[in-house]
């Protein structure tokens, strides 16, 4: 019989976040972990790699043939520069980018002039994005992505009859954790199912025990379930939009 989550609540000392060490001070996690006194360590379970120009050839994608881009992440931004670098191919003034959300967008700067070009952005979904999509119905859109990358802009792409074209630019990896073996953390917080996998990558004798499981989204919800482990913290919910706050109520309720 599994364990109930309300049976395993227990004070929360250290939590590993999987995702690379925030770059400033700023971050609310250091903010959570001095009101708590906690120790937060942080370790990227995944990180990218860039496909070589000479792979990317194979896939007989010719870059000059698409009038916009789509964006869901800063890696597809650096990667899609990158590769045209590679190949020696100068990006057009006249090219639109269509960016998942505002901060991506604004993430252009660091390669193009941002006001002079034609870039629109949504929310956070391709969704947000419908209304200006329509009006570019014409466009023939890249869409570069990861080897992993998720289905849900280009299913939505697809689904509404757009000229999209996938381009793998970048590979999701596994890291190693090898230095990890010994060490145990209160809460190990996920925010995708290839950190899930790298989990048991390196370590395929994993055993969840008291460990407390963060998630992140549905997907690693239920990665995380599928490989038998217990999720005792899900957001985003309604009264925990952001992991941060889903951390943090948990905590309230084991460490009083």
């Amino acid at each position: 019989m599994q364990e109930k989550i309300e049976d395993r609540l227990r004070k929360v000392k250290s939590i590993l976040i999987t995702l690379p060490k925030p770059e400033t001070e700023k971050s609310p996690y250091f903010d959570l972990a001095k009101k708590y006194n906690l120790k937060i360590d942080f370790r990227s379970f995944i990180h990218v790699e860039g496909v070589p120009a000479r792979d990317f050839r194979k896939d007989k994608i010719n870059l000059a043939e698409f009038t916009a881009v789509v964006f869901t992440s800063r890696n597809a931004v650096d990667h899609f520069f990158r590769i045209c670098e590679e190949m020696r191919y100068e990006v057009p003034a006249d090219l639109k980018y269509f960016c998942i959300s505002e901060s991506t967008a604004l993430y252009l700067q660091k390669y193009i002039q941002y006001r002079k070009r034609k870039i629109f952005f949504g929310k956070q979904t391709a969704s947000d994005l419908a209304e200006v999509l329509k009006k570019h119905a014409g466009e023939k859109f890249l869409y570069p992505c990861s080897d992993v990358a998720t289905e849900d802009t280009m299913n939505f792409l697809q689904k509404n009859g757009y000229d999209v074209t996938p381009a793998v630019l970048f590979k999701t990896v596994v890291s190693d954790l090898s230095d990890l073996a010994e060490v145990f953390y209160d809460v190990i917080a996920f925010f995708s199912p290839s950190s899930i996998q790298s989990l048991y990558t390196n370590f395929p004798n994993f055993k969840q025990n008291n460990t407390r499981i963060a998630v992140f989204g549905l997907n690693t919800n239920k990665a995380a379930t599928d490989a038998g482990q217990i999720v005792d913290i899900a957001a985003p919910s309604p009264e925990a939009p952001s992991m941060i706050m889903a951390i943090e109520n948990y905590i309230k309720k084991s460490n009083k």
